[in-house]
């Protein structure tokens, strides 16, 4: 359905049918699956995706909502009929609700709580003990397990009964319960049925912690070779694992949400919200942006004079800025990013430093000799050539040296560098360009 996504939002406006193909738009979506439709419904004007919500059939409604963004899921919840979330509510799991509490009213969660089995009700419970930064909030409880006594004959009983996703090995346990062993399901049929499991378990198998951070359980599951992962408590306690398709939902979730930030947006923004709240939201970080820019623009005051006598200078400023923020935003996407993967640690900062300022400086070299040849040739100053290559210089190394250090410090802040990093950076390379080009334009200029 993705190559027909554009046909469809068209003809879902337009409320007209599918010439091309000959196909109804309503036999098209009937044939989807949950996140197509989630996918198409996140697509269409407010107006539009209340209409084809309502004609959707019952039984798909709870599992497109799952696959919703926060936002545009909101505005079907509450679109949808109190009386309407008892029959939606029939079957749901625990890993649903975790998945749509933040955008239920909490008289609906307890509804969809209530409705639940106890087993159910007890994978919630456990669940909402560790935050959602925490891999213990996303297990999946859908997994292989035996005692730790069992025999390759209760192994392919079964294995027979159910083949849960992604199921490589079985879990074995001890008597309380805490994860010993894992056996490969390849080896079950080649040995005699009295073999003990626990006879050719793999040796030294991957464990992820509850309270471990989601990133770096991603990255663990994505490496291991196997389809999931065991996961355990303080106790070592099996609790439930983390597949492969959980942990690639993860990645791509927290990828999502660093690019919007980058932007000082959310992951969950609807592209249809109301203009208020959407004006709202962005409003934050223009004021942000402002203060920042009113700090450079103060810094440029200070040489009010110099600007009023020499116009050329007041000509290139954004060049040496732009050149500025350019490097240093290549800088702190880099840092980010390896930040993100454990990569930057205290004791590889220093040669990272130290690479990347030699980076600047070559840079800013080539690009020093090239602007100022460019303003000679432009004005026909020697001088003034001279001082914006001295510029350009000292602010792509300068924006060197902040793109490694301001994700560094944000961090340590406990202040996520996607989300303020690329403004700081943005006012730093504004200034330390403009004090830079007007001091020395006030120093050999005037």
């Amino acid at each position: 359905m993705s190559e027909l996504l554009p046909d469809l939002i068209e003809e879902v406006i337009s409320h007209s049918e599918l010439s091309d193909s000959g196909i109804g738009v309503a036999a098209i979506i009937a044939q989807a699956d949950e996140d197509e439709m989630a996918l198409l419904l996140e697509s269409l004007p407010i107006e539009q995706r209340l209409s084809l919500w309502q004609t959707l059939p019952e039984h798909k409604k709870l599992d497109i909502l799952i696959a919703m963004r926060g936002d545009p899921r909101e505005v079907l919840v509450r679109a949808t009929e109190p009386e309407r979330w008892d029959k939606l509510f029939v079957g749901i799991e625990a890993e649903d609700l975790l998945e749509l509490a933040d955008s239920l009213p909490e008289e609906l969660v307890e509804r969809a709580y209530a409705a639940m089995d106890r087993v159910q009700k007890q994978y919630f419970t456990e669940a909402n003990q560790y935050p959602e930064e925490q891999v213990g909030h996303w297990i999946t409880h859908d997994y292989l397990v035996l005692p730790l006594n069992a025999r390759v004959r209760e192994g392919i009983r079964l294995i027979r009964r159910e083949m849960p996703r992604h199921t490589d090995v079985i879990f074995l346990i001890n008597r309380f319960g805490h994860f010993s062993e894992a056996v490969p399901i390849s080896k079950l049929y080649a040995l005699p049925e009295h073999v003990p499991l626990v006879d050719f378990a793999l040796h030294d198998f991957p464990v992820i912690n509850a309270t471990d951070e989601g990133q770096k359980v991603v990255k663990d599951v994505l490496y291991s070779s196997y389809g999931a992962l065991p996961v355990i408590d303080e106790n070592r306690k099996l609790i439930g694992r983390i597949d492969v398709t959980t942990a690639s939902e993860l990645s791509e979730e927290y990828y999502e949400r660093q690019l919007m930030a980058s932007a000082g947006m959310d992951e969950n923004e609807d592209l249809f919200s109301a203009v208020r709240r959407s004006a709202k939201r962005r409003a934050i970080w223009l004021g942000i942006n402002l203060l920042t820019a009113l700090l450079a623009s103060a810094f440029i005051g200070m040489f009010e004079a110099t600007l009023q006598q020499v116009v050329a200078l007041a000509v290139l400023m954004p060049v040496v800025a732009s050149m500025g923020g350019i490097a240093g935003s290549q800088t702190l996407t880099l840092i980010i990013r390896g930040l993100a993967l454990k990569q930057v640690t205290p004791a590889n900062t220093r040669v990272l430093l130290s690479k990347e300022l030699k980076v600047g400086g070559l840079n800013g070299i080539i690009w020093a000799i090239v602007i100022g040849i460019v303003a000679f040739a432009w004005f026909g100053d020697p001088l003034l050539g001279a001082v914006i290559a001295i510029a350009i210089f000292l602010n792509i190394v300068a924006a060197a040296f902040a793109g490694v250090f301001v994700p560094v410090i944000l961090v340590k802040l406990k202040i996520d560098p996607a989300l303020s990093g690329s403004v700081i950076l943005t006012t730093v390379t504004d200034i330390v360009g403009f004090v830079a080009f007007l001091g020395l334009g006030t120093i050999l200029l005037l």
